[in-house]
């Protein structure tokens, strides 16, 4: 997955902003095209557009590493990438010498 400039969406009666893109090739026909599936995603992951896209031609032929892909949809897309998702790393509780959780004092 990949983070992009945000870009809003009206869903459901609201503006919602996507900030992710994730997409996977879901048929390839070697040497000829290659269908890639992708989704934008809110901070929270939650979809906010879905479709496919066909790669063919010239952009097929020159797809020769993962970075051209995502390079490929995006530009379909009208999107930036600005980097790669790194998922949050949740917070882990810190244990006393017994392995349990120390409660706050009142």
């Amino acid at each position: 997955m990949k983070q992009i400039s945000p870009i809003q969406s009206w869903i459901n009666g609201k503006s919602v902003s996507a900030t992710i893109l994730n997409a996977y090739a879901i048929n390839v026909a070697l040497g000829t095209s290659a269908t890639f599936y992708y989704a934008l995603l809110d901070s929270n992951l939650a979809g906010v557009a879905q479709g496919n896209l066909t790669m063919t031609g010239e952009a097929y032929t020159q797809w020769t590493t993962d970075n051209i892909a995502w390079d490929w949809i995006a530009e379909q897309l009208n999107l930036t990438i600005i980097g790669d998702y790194v998922p949050p790393v949740p917070e882990v509780a810190e244990l006393d010498t017994y392995g349990i959780e120390p409660q706050p004092s009142l």
